[in-house]
């Protein structure tokens, strides 16, 4: 089976192949490839999601591996809370003025992405404002992960703007700053990345058989 890991891995390689292969004026738009990539991790991502919550009891959706860790509940709605704040960052980018050296500043960002989020490496604090508060009703988070994936699939699928001349600022200094295609690249990966964190719950001993 083409699992979502392995699409992650040849898009990466396929991105650095892109770049080592020819040098020529950079293009601020995206390619046919990047906005096929995209639209079809969108999609993915939101099958992976929907599989990964569907189904399970309150008790299942509640259940914390340890006080200090999120439950699949939690974990679904910091993956919606993200996306509104993520997609914001594209929007803010898109605001600000064009940057000339665009293409110096974000190099090889794309392929760090794909990278990290595809093997979950590391650990990183999520921002107060995305921090879930176990509070948001399971219909509630489903309603609005639909209409948030909606709204980035519609974009993915059909702009036409020059997304990469336009940065953003990113709080981890590794990515900072990123332009506006790669905030939302940035989308279906962080959420993908928090769909192995829901499984690992999951397997995790004690999670409850229902």
């Amino acid at each position: 089976m083409y699992t979502i890991e392995m699409k992650l891995a040849a898009a990466v390689l396929c991105l650095a192949g892109c770049l080592a292969g020819f040098v020529r004026a950079a293009d601020p738009t995206m390619t046919a490839q990047e906005r096929a990539q995209l639209v079809q991790f969108m999609k993915d991502g939101q099958k992976e999601f929907v599989a990964a919550v569907s189904g399970l009891s309150d008790e299942q959706w509640k259940w914390k591996p340890a006080p200090t860790r999120w439950s699949v509940g939690e974990c679904a709605e910091h993956i919606v809370l993200a996306e509104d704040m993520l997609w914001a960052q594209a929007q803010q980018a898109l605001k600000s003025p064009a940057v000339a050296d665009w293409d110096k500043q974000t190099a090889g960002k794309s392929e760090l992405l794909l990278r990290v989020m595809a093997q979950r490496q590391g650990k990183a604090q999520a921002p107060e404002d995305i921090v879930p508060s176990g509070k948001m009703p399971r219909a509630e988070i489903m309603k609005k992960f639909a209409e948030v994936r909606g709204r980035s699939l519609q974009f993915a699928a059909s702009t036409d703007l020059p997304l990469k001349e336009h940065l953003a600022p990113h709080p981890f200094p590794i990515f900072n700053p990123l332009n506006a295609y790669q905030w939302v690249l940035y989308i279906p990966l962080h959420q993908m990345r928090h769909d192995k964190q829901i499984e690992e719950v999951k397997a995790t001993t004690g999670f409850p058989a229902k």
